[in-house]
């Protein structure tokens, strides 16, 4: 027991260390998409095939100041920090909730439609925008609902989306170096993170009933707290 609580430490903290290193080298790296003089090489090949290219360098430059802001955010919305300051956690996830939902989703769609990559990644970016904003609407109405279990769940459905735009250019990365066809590593390196995500999430929090889930978080929670029972009293 005391080994499989270790690895599962090892495991989150490598996590996030990825994850947050990540984050961090990919903002210094799109600090260059806000400089319409000396735009990044890929942006400059791309701007010929794009349909509407005004909407598109907006929706890019809005998806890395949202990217930039939420992936450190939900981080530390799931550390030990975060849930001991309930005040900062309500109020963080809220305006991380906003950050999601107005600009990082809208945005990502919106440049989804001229992946490099073509249809199929396109499409894996469309569907883990939608996971990341399912995740995001339930976690909000699950919090409002003090299910705490299901909003664990549904924010690490978020972060493990998020962290997609990590290990996608890591695998991306030994892909290329391997020699795979790029029209192939596109959708191999940005499909089986997104899968893999969704699965192991899914296995780690499993879907329990309510009052289950909120007795297993919270032993001490009465059950009449959870399930509004009447109870007659003896006549006397």
């Amino acid at each position: 027991m005391h080994r499989r609580h270790a690895l599962h430490r090892l495991l989150k903290g490598s996590f996030f260390l990825a994850c947050a290193a990540g984050s961090a080298v990919m903002t210094a790296g799109s600090l260059g998409y806000f400089d319409d003089d000396a735009l990044p090489a890929f942006v400059v090949e791309k701007l010929p095939e794009l349909r509407f290219e005004a909407l598109w360098l907006a929706a890019l430059k809005v998806h890395v100041v949202a990217a930039s802001f939420s992936l450190p955010a939900c981080l530390l919305l799931v550390t030990g920090l975060s849930l001991k300051a309930p005040v900062l956690h309500r109020w963080l996830g809220r305006l991380t909730g906003v950050v999601v939902l107005v600009a990082l989703v809208p945005s990502g769609v919106i440049m989804a439609f001229d992946a490099k990559g073509g249809a199929w990644v396109g499409a894996g970016f469309v569907v883990s925008a939608l996971i990341v904003a399912w995740g995001m609407v339930q976690g909000v109405r699950s919090a409002r609902a003090k299910d705490f279990v299901s909003h664990r769940r549904a924010v690490w459905h978020v972060l493990g989306q998020m962290s997609v735009a990590v290990s996608s250019r890591a695998l991306l990365l030994g892909l290329d170096a391997a020699g795979v066809d790029p029209d192939a590593a596109y959708v191999v390196a940005l499909w089986a993170p997104l899968a893999l995500s969704a699965l192991a999430v899914e296995l780690v929090f499993p879907r329990r009933p309510l009052a289950e889930r909120n007795r297993r978080e919270n032993p001490a929670l009465r059950v009449d707290r959870l399930v509004p029972v009447v109870v007659a009293r003896p006549s006397r």
